[in-house]
């Protein structure tokens, strides 16, 4: 039985291309530029090492063409660093313009159907409308028909509050199809102690201590109503409030940016949050921000636990140094919902897909 195949493009370290997987597409070209994140996609892909062609996509352009007219999906999420909000949104950023070079690698290919994702800024902000539009118009004049919806991947299974644009382009008919499915694969997310506790024991060989940045108090702290919004400590790493989902994982984890775990409140769900208590108490009036020190059972999320937040396979491995594994991790597609993407363009286009 033939399979259906694919192009990833700016692969990083492969959550979408585990969901594509998953869901039965066979990968016969992937791009990455940064090297660690090469190395990742081709240690947990040993037989597919060939596959994997680390450079400047703009410069590799040339080598798609033999992939014209025979692949079912192309697939990417091009760096997103000048369109989010947690980034400069500076227009004039270079990267921006790979959004466009993902187009130009669909001209090449001429695929059934591209997938591109990126932050949900690009795709709800009326500061890159004309963007948008620039991005459809010429996806148009390729010949496909498009479609953009930014999800909660929440609602998808994936444990965390990460929402994310989707592109969807199809030559042969609408993407209105996809999106009705979509709609049909919501599914709950547990909650953020079901999965940390699922990783194992916090210092054990299943989930070693992997940050050692400090955790300090900030003594001009930003308050907000929960104690896991705002910033009580110094840095940007947040609480994390185990009875619901972790924030966003940024890319910037490894250092002070690293999400924060009580491991007592973790351990017993009758524990309040520590971070809960202090922050009742400087609303209250009764302490003085960064006045008291934090308890050594407060500590910042490991390797381990950010991967399985990111839904990647618990044997998945990462390549590089601490804090390039936690950039990979932060900058990836959770794999759950990259499946959940893969699974509704089968279902909505199997007619279409290389299938028996």
């Amino acid at each position: 039985m033939p399979k259906m195949t694919a192009v990833s493009l700016f692969s990083g370290a492969g959550g979408l291309d585990v969901g594509f997987e998953k869901a039965g597409f066979q990968i016969v070209y992937a791009n990455e530029f940064d090297h660690d994140a090469a190395c990742t996609w081709c240690a947990n892909r040993p037989l597919y090492n060939q596959v994997m062609h680390e450079g400047d996509i703009n410069v590799l352009l040339p080598e798609l063409e033999q992939y014209k007219g025979t692949v079912d999906v192309l697939f990417g999420g091009p760096p997103c660093q000048g369109f989010s909000v947690a980034g400069k949104m500076d227009p004039n950023d270079a990267r921006s313009e790979l959004i466009f070079t993902f187009l130009k690698a669909v001209q090449l290919v001429q695929p059934k159907f591209f997938v591109m994702e990126n932050v949900k800024a690009l795709g709800t902000l009326e500061k890159w409308a004309a963007v948008r539009n620039r991005y459809i118009s010429m996806a148009t004049e390729l010949g496909y028909s498009v479609g953009y919806e930014v999800f909660h991947t929440a609602e998808y299974g994936v444990p965390q509050k990460r929402d994310r644009v989707i592109f969807v382009g199809v030559r042969n008919g609408t993407p209105t199809a996809f999106f009705k499915e979509m709609e049909k694969l919501k599914c709950p997310a547990p909650t953020a102690r079901e999965v940390l506790l699922s990783v194992g024991e916090f210092g054990s060989p299943e989930n070693p201590d992997t940050c050692a940045a400090a955790i300090t108090l900030a003594k001009r702290p930003i308050m907000r109503k929960s104690p896991y919004a705002g910033m009580l400590v110094n840095g940007a790493g947040r609480p994390v409030d185990m009875d619901g989902l972790p924030p966003t994982l940024p890319a910037t984890m490894g250092g002070n940016k690293t999400p924060i775990v009580d491991q007592h409140a973790l351990n017993d769900c009758e524990v309040e949050n520590w971070f809960s208590e202090y922050h009742k108490k400087i609303v209250a009036g009764k302490c003085v921000p960064a006045t008291i020190e934090i308890p050594k059972y407060v500590r910042r999320l490991t390797l381990k636990e950010a991967a399985t937040i990111q839904t990647f396979p618990k044997d998945y491995v990462f390549c590089g140094a601490r804090n390039k594994q936690y950039r990979q991790i932060g900058n990836a597609v959770p794999s759950l919902f990259a499946y959940k993407v893969a699974k509704a363009l089968c279902t909505a286009y199997h007619n279409d897909l290389s299938l028996e």
